[in-house]
C-alpha cells in the first residue's frame, strides 16, 4: 500500500532517488509518525500512512480470512506476517500488507525477530498488496521489486474492482495466474468471489460461506448464505 496526500501524483513523484544511509535518515525522521519504507534499486518511497480506510482494512482482512481458512482447513503450514519489514542492506527494503511463510518455511522466523533480514532469512513465499490508491504503483514498481527478490507469488488486492491480481515469479519475471501455486488449489476466481459477497455480508457470513467452498456443503453441514 502507497498513500500521499496528493492521490493524483506520479510514481516517479512518489519513489524519490535516495542512497542507503538517506533512506534509514528518512525512516529515523519518520519514526514519530506512522509510515511505510520501501527501497530498490536507488529509489526509495517513504510514505506517511493517512488513516486506513474501511475499504481497504476491509479487504485486507477479508483475504486473510480466506487464506488462514484455506490453510487450516487443508493442512498446510504457514504464517502469516502483517506489515513486517524485510530488509537486505543497502540494497533493498519492503513493507507489504501481508506477507506469507508456507510449507517448510512456516518456521522459518523465530520468534523475537525484529526486521527480517534477507541475508539471514528467506523471503516470503507469498506478498499481497492492497491497492486503494496505488494500484499503478503496487503493479509496475513494487511488482519489479517483488520479482528481483525472489518472492515466489504476489497478490495485488484492487479494492475498487473488488478482485485479486496473482503473480507466479520466475526469473525475474511474473505471469498471471488463475490459481494459486503456494496454496494449491485456491482459485483466485473464489477470492474475487470473496470480496465481493463481503461487500453485503459480515465476517461471519462470508467465513461460512468460504468453509463451505473449502469443505463441501455436505460434508462440513454449513450452507452458504
Amino acid at each position: 500500500m502507497s498513500l500521499s496526500l496528493n492521490p493524483i501524483r506520479s510514481i516517479d513523484e512518489t519513489w524519490v532517488p535516495a542512497t542507503w544511509d538517506e533512506y534509514l535518515r528518512a525512516l529515523k525522521n519518520s519514526s514519530q509518525v506512522k509510515s511505510k519504507g520501501y527501497y530498490t534499486h536507488g529509489r526509495m518511497q517513504v510514505d506517511m500512512q493517512l488513516p486506513i480506510s474501511f475499504d481497504h482494512g476491509s479487504d485486507q482482512s477479508i483475504i486473510s480470512l480466506a487464506v488462514n481458512l484455506y490453510s487450516i482447513l487443508k493442512g498446510i503450514p504457514f504464517r502469516e506476517l502483517d506489515n513486517c519489514s524485510f530488509r537486505k542492506t543497502a540494497e533493498v527494503e519492503f513493507q507489504p500488507d501481508l506477507a506469507y511463510y508456507v510449507g517448510s518455511q512456516a518456521t522459518a522466523i523465530p520468534s523475537g525477530t525484529g526486521i527480517i533480514h534477507l541475508e539471514t532469512y528467506p523471503v516470503p513465499n507469498l506478498v499481497v498488496e492492497v491497492a486503494k490508491s496505488s494500484l499503478l504503483d503496487d503493479r509496475t514498481v513494487k511488482r519489479v521489486l517483488y520479482e528481483d527478490v525472489g518472492v515466489a507469488e504476489y497478490w495485488i488486492v484492487d479494492v475498487e474492482s473488488a478482485q485479486v491480481l496473482a503473480y507466479q515469479m520466475s526469473d525475474r519475471g511474473s505471469l498471471r495466474i488463475d490459481s494459486s501455486l503456494i496454496f494449491p488449489g485456491l482459485d483466485i476466481a473464489l477470492l474475487n468471489e470473496t470480496l465481493q459477497r463481503s461487500r453485503h455480508q459480515d465476517q461471519s457470513q462470508v467465513g461460512a460461506w468460504l468453509m463451505a467452498q473449502f469443505q463441501g456443503a455436505s460434508e462440513s453441514g454449513i450452507q452458504p448464505t
